[in-house]
This record gives C-alpha cells, structure tokens and sequence, in this order.
C-alpha cells in the first residue's frame, strides 16, 4: 500500500478514536423520535422487555437481567415507573425529564419500587430505533441488551 493510503486508513481511525473517546458517539448516532414511536413494546434478543403507555406509565419484564440495573437498589423489583423524553436544556440550565417533551433521543425510566431512574438512550435511524437503557451511552450495550420496537405494536398500541 501506497504512503497516501496508509495516511488515510491513519486519519479516519484517529477520527472514529476521537469521536468515540470525547463522548460523540452517542450524539452522532442518536435518534430522535416521538412519543408515538416510544409507545408500544420494545423486547431485546434476551428476555428484557419494556412497555411503553400513552399516558407516561411503563412495564418491565426481566429488567433486572440488565447490566444497568445492577445501579438501583432492588434490581428485581423494577417492574412498573413513569417515562419521559428530557427537554431540551436552556442557557445555563441543566436537562431534566419533562412529560410534556414529545420528542427526545433520551428516555428516563423512574422505576415505582427501589427508587430507581435509568437512563434509555433511542441510537440509529429514526424510522426504526434501538433503545439501549445504560449508564454510558458511549459504552453501548450488551449485543442482547439492545431493545427493539416490536412491530406488532407498532400500529395497535
């Protein structure tokens, strides 16, 4: 391989290090989706599914089998909470869940039991989504941690 080459294959891998070093990552690949969207139930490869109503509520199966909920208190008792998007941060404000965002590209889940509060964070396109509850969005998921909105749902939910 030529010098020119190898300098590129040098200059994008410092770029894909940096974007994902500094936190980019998460911003790069977010996905900002409604409320609409969030709706409905969203399962993972493994058994964790989250259901998501109208009206802020959500459920939990086998939520506790997430590396995140190694966080909260009682793992096993995160079952049922309340969901909001965060609302765009102003000047010198910090962000903070608010029910009346209707789009977001972050989810906080605010389990009922073990006063608990996990983050989700909605990665790839905004026509079908991933959601992956973590503490550090540039760390990702487990491959069978990620959430997928099931399709069923989509349309009768």
């Amino acid at each position: 391989m030529g010098r020119q080459l190898w300098r590129s294959i040098a200059f994008v891998g410092a770029v894909v290090t940096l974007t994902v070093s500094c936190g980019w990552a998460a911003a790069i690949h977010a996905a900002e989706v409604s409320a609409d969207q969030v709706e409905g139930r969203w399962a993972s490869e493994g058994s964790t599914s989250l259901t998501f109503h109208e009206d802020h509520t959500f459920t939990a199966e086998h939520f506790d089998e997430l590396p995140v909920s190694s966080d909260c208190a009682e793992p096993s008792a995160l079952s049922s909470g309340r969901w909001a998007f965060y609302a765009p941060a102003e000047s010198g404000q910090i962000n903070a869940a608010d029910e009346n965002t209707t789009r977001g590209t972050v989810v906080s889940l605010i389990f009922s039991a073990g006063d608990c509060e996990v983050d989700a964070y909605l990665f790839g396109d905004e026509d079908d989504p991933v959601m992956c509850p973590t503490g550090d969005p540039d760390a990702g998921c487990p491959s069978d941690g990620y959430l997928r909105r099931n399709q069923a749902t989509a349309s009768g939910s």
